[in-house]
C-alpha cells in the first residue's frame, strides 16, 4: 500500500525584503553598488513553514505578494509544477524577465522547501542525490578593489582550499592584464584564476584580451561581451585559446534564454541562477537539457541553495561562493552553507534548505513586511 502524504494546504505566507550594505564599495565592468537586497517568501501549510529567497529589487517582494495572494494560497504545496505554470501564465503581461522572475524564483524555491519539510527530509534526498559534496569557487575581487585587496581576498580563499578563484575585469581595461598578472603571480599556482568582464569588451577588445589572459594561465572567462550578444559569444567560443572555458547564462530568467545560449554554441559552460531562473523547478529542467548536450553547469552565487541542487544535478561543476551572499547568507540563516577543503557538503540532518532565518539579526535591515493570508 502506498503511503498517505500529509494534506495540507498552504494556509499563509509572508514576504520580506531587506537591504544590507556592502562592507566596501563595489563595483565590476559595468555597474557600481553600495548594498544587496534579498526578498524572502515564508509559506506556511499544516504549521509548517517553507522559506526561499531571491537577490532583487524590493519590487520583486511586491510581485511575490501579488502572486501568492492569487494563485498560491490555498493550494495543495505538493503540486509545485502546477503552481510554478499557475504564476507563470499569470505574469504573462507583467514583463516576467528581471524582477518578477526573481519573484516566481523565491515563490518556488519556498515551496520546494516546504514540500522536504513536510515530508520530513532534506532537500537533496527529495531530489537525489547524484554527489555528497560540489566544488566552490571563491569569487569577488571587485574592480574596486586595490591590487592589495585583491591580492588578498584571492590568496586568501587559495589557503582555504579553494581550487579556483574569479576577480573582475573591465572597469578600467588598460589595468586588466597587469591586476591578472599581479593575481596570478600571488596565487603561485595554489588555484587557477577565473575572470569575469560582466560584459563590458566588445567583441574584438574580448578576443584580444582572451589570448592575453590565455597566456597568463586564466581558464575561465565570464560574459567577455554581454550576454545577450550570443552571436559575439560563440565567435569568443570558437576563437579563444583552448585552455579556457567561456561562461555566461546568469541572466537566465526563463527556459528559452537557457535555449537560445545553447542553441547558438554560445558558451563552453551554462550558468544560471535559482533566484532569478524561476527557482529550483527551472534550474533542474536546465540541468537535464545541458547534460542532453554534454554541458557543464554552473550555479550562479546564491551557495546556500545551489549546494543541494548541484549535488543533485548530473552536469553540475561547480558553485559561486560569491563574497556578498556568503556574508549576508550567515548573517540571515542558520544553517547556511560555508566551504570546506574547497566544496560545499550539504547538511542532511536539516529538513529542506536547512536554513532557518535569524529574525532578530534581519530585522535592522528589514525595509518591507507583508504578510499574505
Amino acid at each position: 500500500m502506498p503511503s498517505e502524504r500529509p494534506g495540507a494546504k498552504i494556509a499563509s505566507g509572508r514576504i520580506s525584503a531587506y537591504t544590507v550594505p556592502t562592507d566596501k564599495p563595489e563595483s565590476d565592468g559595468t555597474a557600481k553598488w553600495d548594498s544587496t537586497t534579498i526578498v524572502v517568501v515564508e509559506l506556511t501549510a499544516d504549521g509548517i513553514a517553507g522559506l526561499g529567497y531571491s537577490y532583487a529589487n524590493v519590487a520583486a517582494a511586491h510581485a511575490a505578494e501579488e502572486l501568492v495572494k492569487r494563485e498560491i494560497l490555498n493550494r495543495d504545496p505538493f503540486d509545485i509544477p502546477a503552481l510554478h505554470s499557475a504564476i507563470d501564465r499569470q505574469v504573462r503581461n507583467w514583463g516576467r524577465p528581471g524582477v518578477v522572475a526573481s519573484a516566481i524564483s523565491a515563490i518556488d524555491t519556498c515551496l520546494w522547501d516546504l514540500k522536504a519539510r513536510l515530508l520530513q527530509e532534506p532537500l537533496l534526498c527529495l531530489l537525489g542525490k547524484v554527489r555528497d559534496e560540489i566544488a566552490a569557487y571563491g569569487s569577488g575581487g571587485f574592480t574596486s578593489y586595490s591590487e592589495r585587496e585583491l591580492i588578498d581576498q584571492l590568496t586568501g580563499w587559495a589557503a582555504q582550499g579553494l581550487e579556483c578563484v574569479k576577480m573582475k575585469i573591465g572597469t578600467h581595461p588598460a589595468q586588466d592584464v597587469p591586476r591578472v598578472a599581479a593575481v596570478q603571480k600571488a596565487l603561485n599556482g595554489k588555484a587557477q584564476l577565473y575572470v569575469d568582464a560582466n560584459g563590458a569588451y566588445d567583441r574584438q577588445q574580448a578576443l584580444h584580451k582572451s589570448e592575453q589572459f590565455g597566456d597568463l594561465g586564466v581558464t575561465w572567462f565570464e560574459e567577455p561581451v554581454t550576454s545577450d550578444d550570443r552571436i559575439g559569444l560563440h565567435f569568443l567560443v570558437e576563437r579563444s585559446p583552448a585552455v579556457m572555458k567561456i561562461a555566461a547564462g546568469e541572466y537566465n530568467y526563463t527556459l528559452d534564454d537557457a535555449r537560445l545560449l545553447i542553441d547558438a554554441r554560445a558558451v563552453d559552460v551554462l550558468q544560471t541562477d535559482v533566484t532569478r531562473c524561476g527557482g529550483i523547478s527551472n534550474f533542474i529542467k536546465i540541468g537535464h537539457v545541458c547534460e542532453t548536450y554534454h554541458l557543464p553547469y554552473s550555479a550562479h552565487t546564491a551557495p546556500s541553495i545551489h549546494a543541494a541542487l548541484c549535488c543533485s544535478v548530473v552536469p553540475a561543476m561547480n558553485v559561486e561562493y560569491f563574497h556578498d551572499h556568503v556574508r549576508i547568507e550567515h548573517m540571515f540563516f542558520d544553517g547556511a552553507v560555508t566551504a570546506e577543503k574547497g566544496s560545499l557538503k550539504p547538511d542532511l540532518s536539516r529538513l529542506g534548505l536547512g536554513l532557518e532565518l535569524k529574525r532578530a539579526d534581519a530585522e535592522k535591515f528589514q525595509i518591507l513586511s507583508l504578510a499574505v493570508s
